[in-house]
Formats: C-alpha cells, structure tokens, sequence
C-alpha cells in the first residue's frame, strides 16, 4: 500500500496523530515513530495505507507477517544447501566452512530414529557413558518421533537424513508462521512490531539448526493469551513449552512480581495450574513408562561441561582447566539476576510491562548458561519485538549474534582442518564476546525504558501493557524503592494546604499515613 492512500485521512486527523501519538482503536505503524522503519518502508512504497491500517485491504498483518515469515525462513533453506548436497556427509568441516550445520540430520541416526527406537523407551545404538536415552524434553522428543515417522524409509542413509531434515524443517516453518501470528494478537495495536522476528537474519541463520522453534511458537501462543486475559489457557501453553524446553518455565517469574505489585494473585495461581497442569500431562505418562528414559535430559543438562558461545568457556580456556562447582557459581549468578529483576519490576516508578520482564529474564539465562548455542538466539527475537521494538536496537543486536554465528563455525572449522582454515582461539574469545555484549546492550536498553517510562517506545502513546492482559492499567498495591517514595509523595501532596503555606516539616497522622500506604 503506497503512501498517498494516506493522504485520505483527514488533516485534523492527522495533526491530531503527530501532537498526541495514534488515535484510539487505531493500528500503531512503525514508519511513523521509528526513524528506521521509516526509511526502510521507502523501499516497499511507504508507509501502509489508510486501507491497510483498518484492515480492509486483504493484506491485513498477520498475512503479509507471516508471508515474510516464509520468505526468510526460505532464504534459510537456501543458505544451508551446500550442506544437504554434502557437506553433512562428506568431509568433517564442510558443513563448518559454508556455516550451515544443523543437529538434525546427524542426530537421525544417532539417536536411533532411522532404526525406529521410540524415544525415552528403547535405549540408543552406541551409548555414552552419562546419555543411554534421548536427551530432549518430553514434547520435542515427540515432535522428532513424528518427523522420524514421516520420513520415508529405503535407500541409503544419507538421502533418509536429508528427507528427516526437510521434514522437520517443514514443521518448523509452521512453528515459525504460527509464533509470527501469535506476535500480532499480543501487542493488538502494534502488530507491524513482529515484523522485527519476521525479518530477522538470525531467524533465517538458526531456524533448522535444532529444534528450538517448537517451544517458541508455545511460549508466543502463551503470551498471546496472557494479554487476552485467558490466563488458565495462558498457563497450559508455558506449560507445554516448558514440556518443549526448559526456559518458558521461566516466565512464571515476570507473573509472580507483577501480580504481587498489582494483587492480581488470582490470575497467577491460575496460569500455574494451568502449566503445572500441562506439564504434567505430558510428562507423566513417560515417567511411569521409564523414569531414566524421561530423567535424561536433567540428568544430562545437570553433568554437562561448559560449552561454545558462553563466557565460561572462555574462563575455562584461559585457564586450561574446568571450574570447580560450575553448576553452583551459575546457580548463584542467575539468582543473583533473578533478585535484582524482580527488584526491578518492584522498584521501578512505573510498574515494567511483562514483555520486558519477560525478555530480561530469558535474557539472563542465556547470559549465565553454561552454554549459549547459537540458536538460543532464536528464543530472544519474539521478546525482543515485544519488549523494545526498536529496528536500530534491534538490528545491532542481530549485527552481533550473525558475526558470533559465523564465528563459532570459523572456529570449528579451524579445529577440524589440518590445514587449519579458520578462526583460532582468540577470534573465537572476541566473537563469543560481541554476542553477549549485544545481548547486553539490548538488556540495558530495555532497563532503561523501564527507569524512563517516557522513553518506552510502546507507551509513548499513552499505552501501559498490551501484552499484560489483567495487568494493564492495573493500580499497584505493594511496591518497593523508587516507586514506594513515590507513591508516599504523591500521597502526601493529596493533603498539602492550598493556601501555599510551608509544607516541608508536616507529618501526616495516623489515619493519613494509612491513605499513603494502601
């Protein structure tokens, strides 16, 4: 839609827009607030239209999104060509030097699915010492079998592997589609935000990598929910998210502390049932069928050793030897982010808006794992649409993790090469370091829409939460720090003389006192 269809609006209409953000029930257009977006849409024609804004055109946003979706994640596809010709098969760096490695087809034969072992049940071909049985959650192990069952069987091995990919690759193009969507029905005003995941480079880099896209699409559905005030269904999806990969369960936090600061506790307990609930569903049944099978992904992540793309590796490295008590330190490290968050959403003089917890949280995670795949980048980029949907941030951020992406590859490349083709160590040290200081980097920049409501890109409109459901423009009624002073003065200043009169050594009595604290 071309940018003179905007000229239809009404120019009271449209000054109106200018002075005081996007009027009410109306679709909020990143061309018009976001320098960016706004010199990238030139390239497409302009802005959407008036027609496309009211939805009447058959390009509404959810279609056009999850087009671009399949756009990008075809490009994807593409990239990764040189490795379904060969380079899974023939030669050991290959697929390190044309930087298109996935899990996928080499985890088809090693984990038994060629052979029809069924996951937690039947123990693997040839296994290790601490891995007899599959070690991904529940759901995702279930998301295999049934890629493994679609598979055609016959002929040789390496054409198996590669239909087991396309296979998968088309199930989790539907995951990707489906996250795009659930993106536009959270923040219901701002649906052009999800066009940041749409678009992403890492999307098309890490979408086929592993199988990651299964729990974002739950956790997107989960959020999309929660901002529709369906809060049991909300828990049901974390739930099965959680039963997909382990971090979902973690947006169970950002709820705690914001139905604490707003005593919407009804709405908590309901989306922890719901995902409890859900999660034992679904896991249940393996445990009872066998409980080492169903244990072998805690078990697994619990022995694992630091690995690529965190910052323990790096200390590891340096010193040439493992740390001592490894679980503990992250242990402690992730508590530690844990508290000041939730000080955060406590303290700050406006209650944060639960996407931003949300990617905060998520954010911190992947920080102080012991692991930082680079397709864990995949779990951040529908947070960070809803959280900051800023294209600059956003688009160094992404800046980032592609360099970490062709890094670690370069990186491994240069180990497996006798003629060492590739990045040795140090370069690694710097690409590991770039990408979690871009992930930093847009950390802080949330942070500080937090602190500073007024730079908050989402509620620059007069916006609270879109995507808090029971907690927008919900009053608070327990706060700590910054946003407690405040309130105290705000309190007080309801009872100051309106004579003028000096008002600075007053204490408010008892029944006073009792107003400013409820």
């Amino acid at each position: 839609m071309t940018s003179s269809t905007r000229d239809e609006i009404p120019a009271a209409e449209a000054a109106q827009a200018q002075a005081q953000g996007p009027l009410p029930n109306t679709v909020v257009v990143p061309a018009d607030e976001d320098p960016v977006a706004a010199a990238g849409s030139e390239l497409l024609g302009g802005p959407p239209g008036r027609r496309a804004l009211l939805g009447v055109s058959w390009w509404v946003p959810a279609r056009f999104l999850a087009l671009a979706t399949i756009v990008t994640y075809v490009i994807g596809l593409a990239q990764k060509l040189p490795c379904y010709t060969s380079g899974w098969f023939f030669g050991a760096t290959a697929q390190y030097t044309h930087a298109c490695y996935s899990d996928i087809p080499h985890l088809y034969t090693a984990r038994g699915f060629s052979t029809g072992l069924h996951p937690y049940i039947d123990m693997l071909p040839s296994p290790a010492p601490d891995m007899k049985f599959l070690e991904y959650p529940v759901l995702t192990g279930g998301f295999m079998q049934i890629a493994g069952w679609l598979t055609p069987t016959g002929g040789l091995i390496e054409d198996r592997e590669r239909w087991f990919w396309m296979v998968n690759a088309a199930m989790l193009l539907i995951c990707a589609v489906v996250t795009v969507i659930a993106l536009t029905r959270t923040h219901r005003r701002r649906p052009w935000d999800a066009l940041l995941f749409a678009l992403a480079p890492c999307l098309a880099l890490d979408a086929t990598i592993n199988w990651d896209l299964l729990a974002i699409a739950l956790t997107a559905v989960a959020m999309a929910y929660w901002s529709s005030n369906r809060t049991i269904w909300a828990g049901v999806f974390i739930g099965l998210a959680t039963a997909a990969k382990l971090y979902p369960v973690l947006l169970l936090g950002p709820l705690l502390v914001l139905c604490w600061r707003t005593g919407r506790w009804r709405a908590f307990w309901q989306a922890t049932g719901g995902a409890v609930g859900a999660w034992l569903l679904v896991n249940v049944p393996i445990m009872i069928a066998n409980w080492d099978g169903w244990a072998t992904f805690y078990t697994f992540s619990q022995s694992r050793k630091e690995d690529f793309g965190s910052f323990w590796m790096i200390l590891m490295q340096d010193r040439n030897e493992s740390l001592a008590g490894l679980n503990n330190w992250i242990a402690a490290l992730l508590i530690a982010c844990f508290l000041g968050i939730a000080w955060l959403a406590l303290s700050a003089p406006r209650r944060p808006r639960y996407a931003q917890l949300v990617f905060l949280i998520v954010a911190a995670f992947v920080v102080t794992n012991k692991v930082y795949s680079p397709q864990y980048v995949l779990w951040l980029i529908p947070l960070a649409a809803l959280a900051r949907p800023r294209w600059r941030d956003f688009l160094i951020w992404q800046a980032c993790e592609v360099l970490y992406f062709l890094g670690i590859w370069s990186y491994l490349a240069f180990l497996g090469d006798s003629k060492q083709h590739g990045i040795g160590q140090d370069w690694y040290h710097f690409a590991v370091i770039l990408h979690l200081v871009g992930t930093l980097y847009l950390c802080a920049m949330v942070i500080r829409d937090i602190l500073r409501p007024d730079r908050d890109p989402v509620r620059w409109d007069g916006s609270d939460d879109p995507s808090g459901g029971v907690l927008d423009f919900a009053p608070d009624v327990f706060v700590l720090g910054a946003a407690r002073r405040l309130r105290e003065q705000e309190s007080y200043a309801a009872f100051a003389p309106v004579d003028g009169a000096d008002w600075s050594g007053y204490e408010p009595d008892a029944d006073e006192q009792q107003v400013a604290g409820a």
